[in-house]
């Protein structure tokens, strides 16, 4: 609707009501009391400040989706640049804090003194800024317009002395500060870049919109990732990719869409030919995005394929950024660690526009929808992604499916009788457990405490090489300690094991560095995290040199089977599921965690019957 319109429905009193309706039917569900009494607190108060600088005409596209993402801009602006005359978008955050401050040391974190919740918050223009640069990327109606799209931030109950410091953060096309003491420099600014008419067709443009990387971000991506070197895939893993490169061939040229399907075990390299295809695709023109259900996982491919570019990062996705992709809006949709795709518990209740499997969004979403993983590392509930299911969603849209089976083994060592003794020893190969008879490529050991085993991996570590150590669920994971300056200091010694007096921290909980130590989602990756003990969900995905693994009391062996204690995870959800699946899940947990190592595995568990049983089936050192 336009700012006339919003400040009409305002004085109405109906306003709230009115966007709640709309955007029911826009998301099928219903918002929150909160989030409806912040447009009813801040959108008439951009109404009215376009209604005074004479630019009511203008159209106000509030909560206005970033594509292929769950966030929203409060309000994108659409109207006609003055100058120009061609499309003009100007896309508003909006917020009611009247006081905020920078967190020291940092560029873009914030604190609200009033919310009292210690909480550090994106600055709002590093916030505008990253949906301009998103929307402008991923947006056809404005590859090669890219220019058409502002940002501002206005925090409209704040003066610029009551935030002075976030003044510090440069400014820049795609973010801009003022608050209500600069209301009058926010017109101008809107001034110079919508004109007094109306904005109805401009927002047209936007609405229903094919979503995909523009041709400049895919030649940057093609660029970066030529520069990290190409893949050298080896028989299976050349024939998925030439079967991926031959499908979207046939798309393009008849409109015939196929899925494929690569299945392998952990080490058998589906990554490898999921970043072979980006490069290809990009290099040859083709739109193609990556997805996978794991932040970790993703964000350190973000990391070695976009490097310093963050639009390059940005084609990593999650499953759950393609709920409202439109049909085939790219050539190639690769969904790495497929196992991970998610199957909700229950229908919404709320739903307006159906209900639709995670699964059948993904097929949907492009016209090559690749699907990667190992039906043995699901690890949560919910997570029941297998073939059966890709091939029965598939049937069900009438799409041809192709399967590939990964036979060869880059991980641990490239051993076979290594992966074969994990899946014997946890009961997921018949024949119960077996005897580790050796193997020149890998070593497994077997130590009595956990100093043994943080000496062994140390030793490792200080001669050059990658060690890590992971544990089951068993124990909290607690927020970091706070100090001086409200900045996380210390973490806390959760994995106690008092009976050897030996005590350790999870890995960091969240996306920022803690006392030198790496966020989560790098734990695997950087040197620092080796002093800290990682957990199933920032393992998953990686491989180290080294490999140690704590087996906890959720997974003991007793009278010559293993037996699964939900009392003893730590791990609601996984807890939470029924025995059958929690005895399941847990050991393609300690299946993930065990095959995480290229050079060798060292094994302790905290209960003295299962160190038991390891020993008799490992000897030697």
């Amino acid at each position: 609707m336009s700012a006339h319109d919003l400040v009409k429905e305002s004085v109405a009193g109906t306003l709230g009501e009115k966007l709640s309706w709309r955007f029911r039917v826009a998301h099928g569900y219903e918002t929150s009391e909160s989030e409806q009494r912040s447009w009813r607190n801040s959108l008439p108060v951009l109404a009215d400040t376009l209604v005074d600088a004479g630019l009511g005409d203008v159209e106000v596209l509030a909560e206005y989706p970033v594509p292929l993402s769950s966030y929203r801009v409060d309000a994108l602006l659409c109207g006609v640049h003055p100058a120009t005359g061609e499309p003009s978008y100007v896309a508003v955050e909006l917020k009611q804090w009247s006081e905020a401050s920078s967190i020291a040391d940092t560029e873009d974190l914030v604190l609200i003194e009033s919310m009292r919740d210690n909480v550090a918050r994106l600055h709002p223009v590093a916030q505008v800024r990253r949906y301009c640069d998103h929307i402008a990327d991923f947006t056809e109606a404005l590859h090669g317009h890219e220019h058409r799209i502002s940002g501002a931030a206005y925090l409209h109950n704040a003066t610029d002395d009551g935030v002075h410091q976030l003044f510090a953060l440069h400014s820049d096309a795609h973010g801009r500060l003022f608050t209500g003491s600069s209301r009058a420099k926010f017109q101008m600014y809107l001034a110079e870049r919508l004109a007094p008419m109306s904005g109805a067709e401009a927002a047209d443009a936007l609405r229903p919109e094919a979503v995909s990387p523009s041709k400049r971000l895919m030649a940057v991506a093609a660029e970066e990732i030529a520069e990290r070197g190409h893949f050298n895939l080896l028989n299976e893993q050349q024939i998925a990719y030439s079967l991926v490169m031959r499908a979207v061939k046939k798309a393009r040229q008849s409109e015939v869409k196929e899925v494929i399907v690569v299945i392998g075990g952990p080490g058998s390299g589906k990554s490898v030919i999921a970043l072979e295809l980006l490069g290809a695709l990009y290099r040859n023109g083709l739109s193609a995005l990556h997805a996978t259900g794991s932040k970790s996982f993703t964000t350190t491919l973000q990391e070695v394929a976009g490097g310093d570019d963050a639009r390059v990062r940005n084609l990593f996705r999650y499953f759950n950024d393609f709920t409202k992709a439109p049909k085939n809006g790219i050539d190639v949709l690769i969904c790495d660690e497929a196992h991970r795709i998610r199957e909700p518990s229950r229908r919404p209740a709320n739903h307006i526009r159906g209900y639709r499997r995670q699964v059948e969004t993904l097929l949907d979403a492009a016209r090559v929808p690749v699907f990667l993983l190992d039906q043995e590392q699901v690890v949560r509930p919910g997570e029941r992604c297998d073939v059966a299911v890709i091939d029965e969603a598939a049937k069900a849209m009438n799409l041809p499916v192709r399967h590939v089976r990964l036979d060869a083994q880059f991980r641990c060592g490239g051993s076979r009788a290594y992966e074969e003794w994990v899946l014997r020893l946890l009961g997921l190969r018949p024949g119960g457990p077996m005897r580790w008879g050796g193997d020149d490529r890998f070593m497994v050991q077997v130590v009595e405490t956990p100093q043994e085993l943080e000496a062994v991996l140390r030793s490792r570590q200080e001669g050059g090489e990658q060690a890590r150590m992971t544990a089951g669920f068993c124990w909290p994971w607690s927020d970091p300690v706070l100090g001086t300056g409200r900045k996380f200091i210390e973490l806390v010694d959760d994995v106690d094991l008092a009976e050897w007096g030996w005590a350790r921290p999870w890995n960091v909980k969240g996306d920022r560095p803690v006392g030198g130590f790496p966020s989560k989602n790098l734990w695997a990756t950087d040197p620092a995290g080796s002093s800290q003990v990682g957990c199933i969900y920032t393992a998953q995905g990686f491989e180290y040199d080294w490999n140690g693994v704590i087996l906890g009391p959720d997974l003991v062996w007793r009278d010559g089977t293993w037996i699964a204690n939900r009392n003893a995870s730590k791990d609601s959800a996984v807890a939470g599921a029924s025995p059958k699946d929690f005895a399941y899940l847990i050991r393609n947990t300690y299946k993930v965690l065990l095959t995480r190592g290229m050079r060798g595995t060292v094994l302790f568990s905290t209960d003295r019957e299962t160190r038991e049983m390891l020993r008799t089936l490992v000897t030697g050192r």
